[in-house]
């Protein structure tokens, strides 16, 4: 098993329990690490073969983008069993931050682990 990558992630999207955050759209930022069994895929250099991170990354901009959770918690964990369910894969680590949501911090937010690690 190996490791795909996402780092930074932005997609815009309508997140926060306060009314002005329902009425606008912010940045939510993601990095994701996914695992993969990637030894085919480096035989065959055939994307075929391989976890598609653009599929994934595109996958994971149209469900935020169409979302309006409340919580970033809610967020991570659906991002997460999307990942497992649509791309079959057995382990994934997530950070979803929301920056600008303190004023003094440059982010906040979530990091998940879901399934069984290889």
């Amino acid at each position: 098993m190996g490791i795909v990558f996402v780092r930074e992630l932005k997609i815009q999207t309508v997140i926060g329990i306060f009314d002005w955050e329902r009425a606008i759209r912010q940045t939510v930022v993601l990095d994701l690490e996914m695992a993969s069994d990637i030894a085919k895929a480096g035989r065959n250099d055939n994307i075929d073969d391989a976890l598609n991170y653009k599929s994934v990354s595109d996958r994971i901009t149209a469900f935020v983008e169409a979302s309006q959770f409340q919580l970033v918690e809610t967020m991570a964990e659906k991002i997460a069993a999307l990942v497992m369910d649509e791309f079959s894969v057995p382990w994934v680590r997530l950070r979803l931050g929301k920056p600008g949501a303190l004023p003094n911090a440059r982010d906040v937010g979530v990091i998940i682990e879901r399934g069984v690690k290889p």
